[in-house]
């Protein structure tokens, strides 16, 4: 039994990427997707997913927090990098009217930009999405039938559930399932369908139980998975098996990776 941890960030992890994967492996988890966020750290992740493939994969995105930040020059350097085979998808990309860290016209165009750079180069896309769930899915109606991807870490309503499945999106779910105050949370997950589920842990953020309050890290997802797989009524290795599916199917050059590992 096997787990891949969709979103992490293990260029922000304090015990240092070695230990954590280290753990992560001893823990089940066999492969990680570490995310980029904005320019700074883009060069530092596609180094981390050079270094570990086909272990680690990366995302390269600009956050909506840093949505200011995006320029067409930083959207040529995405462009010009999405060759490398450890580069999965565009992310983490969205729109945060919690924080609002960048004004949200200036979110909004960076997001629209980056689904066009997902959609003109046929890879998914990892999104963030926080107090902004009609802008967000009014957006993602523009590339409907065009860019496919994930509602990372998805914490929101029933609503974005049945919109972000209906246009093409899958879920991934953090440990913030396994929080006392997510009732309502666990109840969107038990309606999920089973084909559309991914788990991650958001690392260093997020702790699921029994870990809350430390630094998350790749290891701690089998708890989050096991909230999930009881929330859905099935066996961890059932569940194992269909997020293992899930990834492949969603991320062509994962699926790439494995059928070389076979060859």
């Amino acid at each position: 039994m096997t787990w891949i941890d969709m979103h992490c960030h293990l260029d922000k992890l304090e015990e240092g990427v070695e230990a954590a994967l280290a753990s992560a492996r001893a823990a089940g988890v066999k492969q990680v997707v570490t995310i980029g966020t904005e320019p700074a750290d883009h060069a530092v992740v596609l180094a981390l997913s050079q270094k570990y493939y086909p272990e680690v994969f990366c995302t390269l995105g600009v956050h909506p927090h840093e949505g200011v930040l995006y320029t067409a020059e930083i959207g040529q350097w995405i462009e010009k990098h999405l060759h490398d085979p450890g580069v999965i998808a565009i992310g983490e990309i969205g729109l945060d009217y919690y924080y609002n860290q960048s004004p949200q016209k200036e979110q909004q165009e960076a997001f629209r930009q980056q689904l066009e750079i997902a959609r003109k180069h046929n890879l998914p896309v990892e999104i963030h999405t926080r107090d902004a769930e009609a802008d967000t899915i009014e957006i993602l109606k523009e590339f409907k039938g065009q860019v496919t991807g994930l509602i990372h870490c998805f914490t929101g309503t029933s609503w974005l559930a049945e919109q972000a499945l209906d246009l093409g999106f899958n879920i991934s779910i953090s440990g913030v399932v396994t929080f006392k105050n997510a009732s309502d949370l666990r109840a969107t997950v038990k309606s999920l369908p089973l084909d559309r589920i991914h788990v991650e842990t958001d690392a260093p953020f997020l702790a699921p139980m029994p870990h809350r309050g430390k630094k998350n890290t790749p290891a701690f997802v089998v708890h989050t998975a096991q909230v999930v797989a009881d929330l859905q009524g099935i066996s961890l290795e059932k569940l194992a098996e269909a997020t293992h599916q899930n990834a492949l199917k969603l991320f062509p050059k994962m699926r790439a990776a494995q059928a070389a590992s076979l060859s």
